[in-house]
């Protein structure tokens, strides 16, 4: 095997592979989309099979394109979009019906009958989760209720369940696995024990002979087959976890915010799992095989950039999402217009599931460059409200705050996004760091970099937008933002 590494990086809306060398620099890399499957309002599912096919394309395509074999890499890493739910028939390896995604919310009755019954706390405890429709475990829940054979087979061994990483995972190398960082979101494993518990596996009525086996994230889990017979499965990370490890945010309140379809900031807490008192979720950063878990505080926000492609593909103020840009610097403010993004209610730190889309402050002033300057700002205010929760949660101030993922080539919002926090925002050198951090795992698992400090060398500053808002300003702003928060609430009634 030679100094290449791959990774996967399943995405909500893609697919892609990249080869990555010792350097840590990109040799190849493919991608392809997927269709986003929408039966009914607040339901969003993938087909598993797509997902499969994709992938298996773009790692044929990206070898390909470097002129190498799959014996040529030292390791391959996945990385996923977290919490999406499939279930599938172990003798076939077909799936019995479409991937729930993370952004779905069918389960809305479900969560509140959990929290009802056995009591938030009872889940965020144990998981650092809340009941809600961001997680795995109602997800599988409600396919069992949907569709009564699942059960019985379920109970009998016969059905697998897992996140994308354990699809996949399971026809890559033939294991039914999954790891830490993507257990830790099923509402279904406890923090400290890394294992599944008995009590929250009961309480969501799933079949424990349906679960996963649980890995370290950093760790050889087995050889691999098919398109990459030849080299070994040696990493698996959440998308969020894999892009705090691609920013090299290894020390304790090292703290970085990815901006794709949803946003996510994550912060380093080390050893110690931090319960949050300001709606932050406690998650599992990463962990290394033989070494104790590392630990995050997590801000997730539904609805990022897939705002803009609202816009573009259901508004069409915009032609394509690169247009924002130019369309709402024609304009000097926001001319007081909020966007609340509020598609599927609205996660950390308000989780509300009632809360609905709402464009408020509307005048005959009002232009499309308003409008498309509200939809970008409501990324940056909602960062702040992660930030603000983090910040009282852990009583540390950041010193900055490292950013990625496709929204970071917008220079207005990355200007927004500092002057809104009142912090220096940095942007590395490679902004595809959820891929980079799968590889860079994979890299460590396979010997490649001798550990994480090695990795931490390759990590480079590309820009850094510093602020220049006055306080009085940024008060007025996020006063604004409050107000529009409120006007969003309340709209679904049970």
């Amino acid at each position: 095997m030679g100094q290449y590494v791959g990774a996967i990086d399943q995405g909500t809306t893609s697919s892609r592979f990249v080869v990555v060398d010792a350097e840590g620099s990109f040799v190849s890399m493919a991608s392809k989309e997927h269709a986003q499957v929408l039966p009914r309002p607040g339901w969003v599912e993938h087909r598993p099979d797509e997902i499969l096919a994709n992938t298996i394309s773009v790692v044929t395509e990206a070898l390909d394109t470097a002129g190498i074999s799959a014996s040529d890499l030292a390791g391959v890493g996945i990385t996923n979009q977290r919490e999406t739910t499939v279930i599938w028939d172990r003798r076939t390896g077909e799936a019995v019906a479409n991937a729930i995604v993370w952004q779905d919310t069918r389960t809305a009755e479900l969560a509140k009958v959990l929290a009802s019954t056995y009591g938030a706390d009872t889940f965020r405890v144990k998981t650092g989760l809340p009941p809600a429709t961001y997680f795995a475990g109602p997800k599988v829940r409600w396919l069992l209720d949907e569709y009564p054979d699942l059960n019985r087979r379920a109970s009998d061994g016969e059905l697998a369940f897992g996140t994308i990483d354990s699809w996949l995972a399971w026809h890559l190398t033939g294991r039914h696995v999954t790891d830490v960082t993507n257990a830790s979101r099923t509402m279904l494993m406890d923090l400290e024990s890394l294992s599944w518990d008995d009590e929250l596996v009961d309480a969501l009525g799933v079949p424990k002979a349906m679960l996963p086996e649980i890995v370290p994230s950093i760790g050889v889990i087995g050889p691999c087959t098919g398109v990459l017979e030849g080299t070994r499965l040696t990493t698996i990370l959440g998308d969020q976890h894999a892009a705090l490890v691609g920013q090299a945010a290894f020390d304790v309140g090292d703290t970085k915010v990815t901006y794709g379809t949803g946003a996510f900031l994550l912060s380093n807490t080390g050893t110690d799992i931090v319960h949050s008192e300001s709606g932050l979720l406690s998650t599992v950063a990463y962990q290394v095989a033989g070494e104790s878990a590392r630990y995050a505080l997590e801000g997730s926000v539904a609805v990022a950039g897939s705002a803009v492609q609202w816009l573009r593909d259901n508004i069409g103020i915009i032609d394509s999402a690169e247009q924002i840009e130019a369309i709402a610097s024609t304009v000097p403010d926001n001319g007081d217009v909020y966007f609340v993004p509020a598609f599927s209610g609205l996660f950390a730190p308000h989780w509300r599931d009632d809360a609905r889309g709402v464009l408020v402050g509307l005048t005959r002033y009002s232009n499309k460059g308003h409008i498309a300057r509200a939809v970008l700002e409501a990324t940056a205010f909602q960062t702040k409200d992660l930030l603000d929760a983090m910040v009282a949660d852990t009583g540390r101030e950041l010193p900055e705050l490292r950013v990625d993922g496709g929204m970071v080539a917008n220079k207005l919002l990355m200007r927004f996004q500092a002057d809104i926090l009142g912090l220096d925002v940095v942007v590395p050198s490679v902004a595809q760091t959820t891929v980079l951090g799968a590889a860079f795992g994979a890299g460590i698992a396979a010997g490649v970099w001798s550990n994480t400090d090695e990795v931490s060398h390759r990590w480079r500053e590309a820009a850094r937008y510093r602020p220049s808002m006055e306080g009085g300003e940024r008060d007025r702003l996020m006063s604004g933002w409050s107000k529009a928060i409120d006007r969003s609430l309340n709209w679904i009634e049970s």
